[in-house]
């Protein structure tokens, strides 16, 4: 859940994307697992949802190292990736890398957290900017 106020708008990356509406200082937590808020599924659960909203939902998901997947309850769900990220989302915490202004977007490395990222290596996003 995130421990900082943010907002959902357009996003130069990719469709839409996560804001800040206050500046944040380097090492501020800005988000962690929260039990309640955030879930972890099993990915068979996932998998047997009807089609288009299983796939709907698993977009929104990352995959743990165990296979299980996460679907974050706020807008965490909305982050985009950034091979030059100003947020670190190792493990079940994330910190701002460096100072964040007031309205920019926060971003993150899918590879960092996302084992199904972490085994593409994100080609194509590489490709894509």
């Amino acid at each position: 859940m995130f421990r900082v106020p943010t907002y959902v708008a357009p996003s130069p990356i990719a469709g839409v994307g996560v804001y800040t509406s206050l500046p944040i200082a380097a090492g501020t937590v800005i988000w962690d697992f929260t039990e309640g808020v955030d879930l972890r599924l099993d990915p068979a659960v996932v998998a047997a949802i009807p089609e288009p909203l299983g796939s709907k939902i698993r977009s929104y998901c990352y995959e743990e190292p165990d296979g299980h997947l996460v679907l974050c309850g706020d807008n965490a769900r909305f982050m985009n990736h950034s091979f030059e990220p100003n947020c670190d989302d190792r493990g079940h915490v994330t910190r701002a890398l460096r100072d964040i202004a007031e309205g920019e977007e926060l971003t993150c490395d899918y590879r960092n957290f996302d084992a199904e990222s972490e085994r593409s290596g994100l080609m194509e996003w590489r490709t894509a900017v």
